[in-house]
């Protein structure tokens, strides 16, 4: 009974009903007012006619009349004189009867001039006027009963034509709230199918959605379908977008932690080996080897933390950096690492100035740079070049070597990946180079891109101006 009660079509068929019996009670009111009002007027048009019949009576025969003189059945007459008081009515069967003293009594003291309804004792209402002629006092009345039987006949049919319309709208009222409100249990039964999956884990793909044709938004119905189908959308996208998340994250730990694992392993056992043999020799070259692979670590460590750090959204740093004489800067230092690549340089005559971290953005041209040299071979020509468009600073590394395998260039951004898959390669990277330059690049609201063919790679980093 409480779900009843709570339920919106009852609800509204309930003040449907309600709405429909106050404005019958207040039609049928107003309605029996005016009947009344109206049969009043009547009545009181005959008490005056009757008034008028026994004045004449009194004029010509003088008081009191001993016959009904054309008065009708019901009709009280009464003469008053000082002290003397005359009273008749007329019965059913047109004989004249006395009235009794309690009834004279009540017509005494009535004033002249205005229609009255008084209770006479042992009569019932009556109607009265009351006129003074000289003297004498005449008064006439007649009975107020056929008034109130029509009343209280039109009442009880009021109230009978009242119960019918308030249970034929109760009626209704259910059957078109209920069909107007079909849409909405739809939707409803959408909200519950999606409660209803499994949203904790695992990627959520495509849910339930209300139909289009339950969509309209010239309906409320319709808006709230809408609003639902809107915000499932929201909900997939951010629980996929977070499932992605958690899977990078479970990736980004295990290619981590096998990282570390690697050079971990090896200080490991250059550390017993140092522990067993005494030779001085062996000794030395073994924390040499641990030497390299803690500063493998902590280069490791370094590249971790900075990229936590940028998926953190922290800012980095943002000063005026002369992106010309970076580049000129890199470009050297790659020609003195790697002198068997032929290293050119493309800069505009004027400066290009960015605002930005100078120590960030020298690590994504390094990390290109290096890129270049350890996946080409000897005698690869890059060209670096940097120029100005749309307020935006653009540098490219061009290289001539044999390219980015087509299945590689998908995730060539992403952490950990290498050409190839090998991970104890004496001269292999971390996997972590261009996944930093990229998040640097966005970190200063720019972008880093690659476009790669057999004899062609560049990569284009684009970062914006300094306005001054």
């Amino acid at each position: 009974m409480k779900g009843a009660a709570r339920s919106l079509s009852v609800r509204v068929a309930a003040a449907m009903v309600v709405l429909v019996a106050v404005v019958s009670v207040v039609i049928g009111g107003l309605t029996t007012a005016a009947i009344s009002s109206y049969l009043t007027s009547q009545l009181d048009g005959k008490v005056t006619a009757a008034q008028g019949r026994a004045i004449g009576a009194l004029q010509n025969g003088g008081p009191p009349p001993d016959s009904p003189h054309g008065q009708d059945a019901g009709t009280v007459t009464v003469y008053l004189e000082s002290s003397t008081a005359v009273g008749k009515v007329i019965t059913d069967d047109g004989k004249l009867t006395d009235l009794s003293g309690a009834a004279l009594g009540v017509l005494d003291d009535l004033p002249a001039g205005a229609n009255r309804t008084v209770a006479l004792p042992g009569l019932g209402q009556y109607r009265v006027r009351a006129t003074n002629i000289g003297p004498i006092t005449v008064i006439a009345g007649l009975p107020t009963k056929d008034i109130q039987n029509t009343v209280n006949s039109l009442i009880g049919w009021e109230a009978l034509f009242g119960g019918i319309g308030v249970l034929t709208a109760g009626g209704v009222a259910v059957f078109v709230v209920r069909r107007q409100l079909r849409p909405l249990r739809r939707v409803a039964q959408t909200a519950r199918e999606v409660a209803a999956l499994p949203l904790d884990t695992g990627e959520i793909g495509v849910t339930a959605r209300v139909p289009d044709q339950l969509t309209d938004e010239g309906t409320e119905v319709g808006q709230v379908a809408v609003a639902l189908n809107t915000l499932l959308g929201h909900m997939e996208h951010a629980l996929d977008a977070r499932h992605r998340s958690e899977q990078q994250v479970r990736q980004f730990v295990a290619d981590a932690s096998h990282e570390l694992r690697t050079p971990l392993t090896t200080i490991h056992g250059y550390a017993q080996l140092s522990l067993h043999q005494g030779d001085p020799e062996l000794f030395t070259h073994a924390m040499g080897k641990v030497m390299i692979e803690t500063t493998r670590m902590a280069s490791l460590v370094e590249d971790l933390l900075l990229l936590a750090r940028l998926d953190a959204g922290r800012p980095l740093d943002s000063r005026p950096v002369d992106l010309s004489r970076l580049v000129r800067d890199s470009v050297i230092d790659a020609e003195i690492v790697a002198s068997s690549h032929h290293w050119e340089l493309d800069l505009p005559a004027e400066p290009i100035v960015v605002a930005g971290d100078e120590q960030r953005l020298h690590q994504v041209l390094t990390n290109l740079l290096t890129n270049a040299r350890r996946h080409t071979p000897p005698g690869t020509t890059v060209t670096v070049a940097a120029r100005i468009a749309d307020r935006f600073a653009v540098l490219t590394v061009h290289d001539d070597g044999p390219g980015i395998p087509a299945e590689l260039q998908p995730d060539v951004f992403r952490r950990f990946t290498r050409a190839d898959t090998a991970r104890t390669r004496t001269n292999a990277g971390t996997g972590l180079g261009l996944s930093l330059a990229q998040s640097i690049a966005h970190a200063h609201n720019g972008t880093l891109t690659v476009h790669s063919a057999p004899g062609s790679t560049t990569f284009t980093v684009a970062v914006p101006m300094l306005i001054s």
